[in-house]
């Protein structure tokens, strides 16, 4: 119907009555955006319009040349190269034209011809050097001549505001933009603030040093009562923020920290953490600022920025005094802010030493006199308050204990302390209190060495691991779908998923990238990478004595099998004891226990006997491993390099079949983190002969990102048909050599 209709509208754009030619005018429109084909039959009877005298007439032909602009490239050159200079001129006259009543709104001539004329400016300027260049003096009246007390004014302020800073550069114009909408900020109507807010956030990245001189403007607007006016006021703060204004717009910002809004404190929070972490000048006023927002607004901050604050901590040895001293000022005040607790327990247990003997002072500290007793009452204040939650209470005991070694004098106090919580009814506290008192009263032999200062972690590693602590990679041949044992078929759609047991709470994590910050700072790596070498190559299991000291995981059931190293939900029964032979030179001597049933708890320490040293091969090249077996089925690993590419393995897996069986449709898969690529070549063969009639083999190409730093991890499925019923193994592999 528009095809059929079109000529006959096209007639009537130049009928003799200025409310048909209106009509038309209006109807083209329509046509144009159902058939935009037919744009290049109205660019002429367009042209003319703008010409026309009548307003009604005119401001349809420019809305009409604006959507024809947009449908038709075509439009768009001919309107520059014909018209610009015609709107130019129209508009010139409208914004000096005499009183007219029939147009005035609150005395301005037409103010909505004015919009839609601007708005076709804008279109016509934009990607054009020249005619912007013809627009410039007409903008620059506009913007100075219109009257910005009413409504109608500020409308055509803000199309004028735009279409400056949409066309091509000009510096004076673009300043003037900005000033008018450092103008709109002074408002009283909360609209027009957040419309110049809005435009503000997109002029910055036009004329940064322009909306600079509005900073003091703006973060009023961050005091504001209009919460939709705060936020985006906030976002412009940001946006502003470089190396030379970080330290004033903080201080603001921390100042109205301390009397905003409850509901605009998070918010408020985190732009500021995120301002001070990537601006700091240095790192003693990083520290600073960090302890304003933890004390004023810690219960707002989020655990990984906690976090990143204790890393920056750990790195700066010469301000660890300072810092653990100005926690301690702090927490004499206050302990209202939960996160900010965390972090002083966390200190004062790590550099309580260096609080009690004022190491490390700085000549812009004043010396203050803290005794053992003073650092212990702190702790203990932090562990029996009323609101504090189980992270933190685990975290004061961790500190007790470790202020226990450096504190010898208390330590019979701590061990009051800590006694207390063995019948708890959070598990986790009642088995740290157990723990922990049989370290103090027991075994002291081992208790410095257990609790000495954590090594330094990375800066760069725990941004690395942040970033990457949810994602993983997989690579897998095509193939069969799988079935499961049980008949139900498993989805498709996500075999990451399913391969690397994500849905499963109990399942271990395949990379220690995955691992809580807290396992750094506590000196516990669940990763092959971080096990000493005469521990052997076992992970990690949930019976660890050190992980338990230390609270990292849950403990599970012991098992006495130790012949593979495969973690795997799938295989209960078959995760190995690590006992306490992971503290290095450390060793305890076991207890025969020849009544269990006569005693009533086992001692949480005793009863473990380190493991004898297991062989390891360092030399250049790689053994081959065992890496996974079954009563049904047997996979080795042998590895290769290539000399100028050592992050790359090459890795043959060689399947044999341990049954009399031969199985069919045989599909191997494998899952890594994501510091590990990873390439399967297709299989030998699909089917596995039975016992002793042959192998089954495939390459694998493994490429290590963090090569040296992380060893290779690697979860398994294998799929496969036994007489005809579907068939399923799982596993997880650690005991890759080192070096790989």
């Amino acid at each position: 119907m528009a095809r059929d209709l079109a000529p006959e509208v096209e007639r009537l754009m130049q009928f003799r009555d200025p409310n048909i030619r209106k009509k038309a005018a209006l109807c083209s429109i329509r046509i144009i955006k159902k058939v935009p084909d037919l744009a290049e039959n109205f660019i002429n009877p367009a042209a003319a319009l703008l010409k026309e005298k009548h307003h009604g007439v005119l401001i349809s032909g420019v809305q009409l040349c604006t959507e024809l602009c947009k449908v038709c490239t075509e439009a768009l050159e001919y309107f520059r190269k014909k018209c610009t200079e015609g709107l130019v001129r129209t508009l010139k006259d409208l914004a000096n034209s005499p009183y007219a009543p029939e147009y005035d709104i609150a005395g301005i001539t037409d103010p909505f011809l004015h919009i839609r004329l601007l708005k076709l400016l804008r279109v016509l300027g934009e990607g054009d050097a020249d005619a912007s260049d013809s627009m410039n003096d007409i903008l620059a009246q506009v913007a100075t001549k219109t009257e910005s007390s009413k409504v109608a004014g500020n409308a055509i302020l803000y199309e004028c505001v735009q279409t400056i800073m949409s066309i091509e550069d000009n510096g004076g114009l673009r300043v003037l933009a900005v000033n008018i909408l450092g103008r709109f900020l002074s408002n009283r109507d909360n609209n027009i603030r957040y419309v110049a807010l809005n435009m503000l956030m997109k002029a910055v990245t036009a004329d940064a040093q322009a909306v600079q001189r509005h900073r003091a403007t703006i973060l009023e607007c961050v005091k504001d009562a209009d919460a939709s006016i705060r936020r985006r006021a906030l976002e412009l703060v940001y946006v502003l923020v470089n190396e030379s204004n970080v330290k004033p717009l903080t201080k603001e910002l921390i100042d109205y920290l301390e009397v905003s809004d409850q509901d605009f404190k998070g918010d408020l929070t985190a732009k500021i953490c995120s301002i001070v972490t990537k601006f700091s000048p240095e790192k003693i006023w990083y520290i600073d600022q960090m302890l304003k927002v933890l004390s004023e607004a810690g219960n707002f901050v989020k655990d990984e920025t906690w976090h990143a604050f204790i890393v920056v901590i750990s790195n700066a040895s010469e301000l660890q005094g300072y810092t653990v001293r100005a926690l301690y000022r702090a927490i004499q005040m206050s302990t209202e802010q939960e996160s900010f607790v965390r972090v002083a327990v966390w200190c004062i247990g790590e550099y309580g030493d260096m609080l009690v003997n004022n190491i490390g002072m700085l000549d812009i500290e004043d010396p203050i006199t803290v005794t053992e007793s003073d650092a212990v009452d702190v702790v203990e204040i932090a562990i029996k308050r009323h609101s504090s939650d189980l992270t933190t209470k685990a975290m004061a005991l961790v500190a007790l204990l470790k202020l226990s070694s450096r504190f010898p004098s208390c330590s019979e106090r701590i061990k009051d302390i800590v006694v207390q919580y063995k019948g708890n009814l959070m598990l986790e506290l009642q088995q740290r209190s157990l723990e922990f008192n049989s370290i103090i009263a027991k075994h002291q032999n081992i208790r410095s060495a257990l609790v000495e200062r954590m090594p330094v972690l990375d800066e760069a590693t725990f941004i690395g691991r942040r970033a990457g602590s949810l994602s993983g990679t997989a690579s897998t041949p095509a193939g069969p779908s799988v079935n499961l044992p049980n008949g139900v078929a498993k989805a498709s759609v996500s075999p990451l998923v399913d391969l690397l047991d994500l849905n499963s709470d109990d399942a271990p994590a395949p990379s220690s990238s995955g691992g809580d910050l807290l396992q750094d700072l506590l000196g516990v790596d669940l990763s092959p990478a971080s096990q000493p070498s005469g521990a052997g190559q076992a992970p990690k299991s949930g019976t660890d004595v050190l992980l338990d000291l230390l609270s990292i995981g849950s403990p599970s059931a012991q098992s006495t099998s130790s012949t593979t190293d495969i973690l795997s939900t799938s295989m209960n029964g078959k995760a190995p004891v690590s006992p306490l032979d992971d503290l290095s030179s450390l060793s305890l001597s076991a207890r025969e226990t020849s009544n269990a049933g006569a005693a009533p708890m086992m001692d949480l320490l005793d009863g473990f006997a380190p493991n004898p040293p297991r062989n390891e091969n360092n030399g250049p090249d790689y053994p081959s491993i065992t890496a996974y077996e079954s009563s049904s089925l047997r996979m080795t690993f042998n590895f290769s390099k290539q000399p100028e590419n050592p992050q790359t393995t090459i890795i043959q897996a060689t399947f044999t079949n341990l049954s009399s069986n031969a199985y069919t449709d045989f599909v191997f898969q494998a899952a890594v983190p994501k510091f590990l690529q990873l390439h399967l070549e297709p299989a030998s063969s699909n089917t596995l002969p039975a016992s002793d009639n042959g192998t089954l083999s495939q390459n694998l190409r493994v490429t290590n990102s963090q090569h040296g730093k992380k060893s290779l991890v690697m979860r398994i499925r294998i799929a496969y048909k036994l007489d005809g019923k579907d068939k399923l193994e799982e596993g997880q592999i650690n005991n890759f050599p080192r070096g790989l």
